[in-house]
């Protein structure tokens, strides 16, 4: 069908064109189907929107780099077809109905997504099927193997290369603060890449970045790695495993986290940064993703043999994740709890310190810088001595934050509340989700200042008045927002609390 091109001054995420209700339906195409798009001779396979206001039955508008792709001049006579669609479409419908993904159809699947040839509707049936209906170990290899080779990958000269990596699911988890510059400072490589939150008060990334950029490419990492040991880095800037965030683009609405895409999520971002021993922290819990031991112990051999495929030696720490790790949970909050733990600050959270070195440790005997259960006393001496702490200045310095920068110039939020007990009594639960919630409400992760601070975990005595949470935002009606938040769903379950008192809130002076 040729039609008449209408330029349109927007972009729109999945749509390179639009038709009207009318063409659409002659075509026999609807709302993200593909075309092919002709003109001057050449033509391209694109998406289409339809609108009954934007363009007229004869008209295509044109939105984007469509228009630049292709030269198009406004009322220039284009063709427009209806497009097939990509062979892995057929294969996302064959597991649909229980069968099995060949090695081909994994390589041409994700070579599909990172051409951004599926829409987000074909991604997420891919999802949906493998949730409901798996991968075994062979599926989950091809599938990570070919998340790899489409992507950048480094090679690192040295042996061994380290790596950590907590599948996530409890506030507070900054342990990789600590971690890296542990490892590095024993002398050992460990160029770790992280995440951002999705559903999370604070991925690793937006905690690093409160101290310094952590947007670099795989040879930046490969070089700051290579000058200082060590470096946090954001996974989604570089082009590594670039499948992956796609993948978890589709996940994070959905709500889905299927078992094989987090196997494969995991191992090709390490495999392809050059990886050759990793310990994963598997926590467990309630509300953690794992919640309890016999599914964190079946998911820990998953990754070992996986591991073995790939030729990486692999651990799993199966933790406790039934409460938040430390008291703080945000960036900017997170980054100044991290630092008071570098420091040797004694407001240093236990919890922080014991399993920042236990997993520290477990890599230090893996790389072969410890002896057998040594490795978490030389995690501590390390801390205790400031060489950890030298490092992370170092790491801070070349990702080109400021090196002097102390847990006291850390800046939070300017609005804050303290929420006190009206009654004491003893903490008999700590809500994670709820907390998360909160945070989130007050403006984490994209306000670095926004957070909490919780002050009583599960078992701790609270007296009547004393403080509980504290709030922490950027902007006030988020911390107006936050305080409604806690009123219909109180975070902690603290015995001796009358359910028809509600909490109160005290000005911070």
């Amino acid at each position: 069908m040729k039609l008449v091109a209408k330029t349109i001054d927007l972009k729109i995420k999945g749509e390179d064109i639009i038709l009207s209700e009318e063409t659409a339906t002659r075509l026999g195409v609807s709302s993200g189907d593909r075309v092919n798009l002709t003109s001057k001779g050449k033509t391209i396979s694109t998406f289409i929107g339809v609108s009954s206001t934007l363009v007229e039955d004869d008209e295509v508008g044109v939105l984007g780099d469509i228009k630049e792709d292709l030269k198009i001049n406004e009322k220039e006579e284009i063709e427009v077809r209806p497009s097939k669609k990509p062979k892995s479409v057929s294969s996302i419908k064959n597991k649909v109905l229980g069968n099995k993904f060949t090695k081909e159809d994994l390589k041409t699947l994700v070579n599909d997504v990172v051409n951004e040839k599926l829409t987000n509707s074909e991604i997420a049936a891919y999802l949906t099927a493998i949730s409901i209906n798996g991968m075994d170990l062979d599926e989950t290899y091809w599938l990570t193997k070919s998340m790899v080779e489409t992507g950048d990958q480094i090679d690192f000269e040295e042996f061994p290369i380290m790596d950590k990596h907590s599948i996530g699911g409890v506030p507070g988890n900054k342990i990789s603060l600590l971690i890296v510059p542990i490892i590095a400072a024993a002398g050992l490589k460990i160029p770790k890449t992280s995440s951002r939150a999705i559903t999370g008060a604070a991925g690793t990334a937006d905690i690093m970045e409160v101290l310094a950029p952590v947007k670099f490419s795989a040879e930046q990492i490969h070089k700051i790695t290579n000058e200082v040991g060590g470096t946090l880095a954001w996974g989604g800037a570089t082009n590594i495993a670039p499948a992956d965030d796609i993948f978890v683009r589709v996940e994070h609405p959905l709500s889905l986290d299927p078992r094989p895409q987090l196997l494969a999520s995991v191992l090709s971002k390490k495999k392809a940064i050059g990886s050759d021993k990793i310990v994963i922290d598997i926590p467990t819990g309630d509300g953690t993703k794992v919640e309890n031991k016999e599914e964190a112990k079946k998911l820990a051999r998953d990754f070992i043999e996986l591991g073995n495929r790939f030729e990486i030696e692999i651990e799993s720490a199966i933790t406790y994740g039934g409460t938040p790790i430390g008291h703080a949970i945000g960036p900017a909050l997170e980054a100044q709890e991290g630092l008071m733990a570098l420091e040797g600050k004694k407001e240093a959270p236990k919890s922080l310190l014991e399993k920042s070195c236990s997993v520290a440790g477990i890599l230090l005997e893996m790389g072969d810088k410890a002896d057998e259960e040594e490795g978490k006393k030389k995690a501590k001496k390390l801390l205790k001595n400031g060489k950890a702490l030298e490092k992370f200045k170092e790491i801070i310095e070349v990702q080109g934050g400021d090196p002097q920068i102390s847990s006291q110039d850390i800046e939070l939020g300017a609005f804050r509340k303290k929420l006190v007990a009206p009654s004491s009594g003893y903490v008999t639960n700590v809500d994670n989700q709820g907390l998360i919630k909160i945070a989130r409400t007050l403006g984490a992760p994209a306000d670095k200042g926004a957070g909490l601070r919780l002050y009583k975990k599960e078992g701790d005595e609270v007296e009547e008045g004393e403080k509980i949470l504290e709030l922490f935002s950027e902007e006030k009606w988020k911390l107006k927002e936050a305080k409604k938040s806690i009123k219909k769903n109180f975070p902690l379950d603290v015995e001796g609390i009358l359910l028809k008192r509600m909490p109160e809130f005290e000005d911070i002076q």
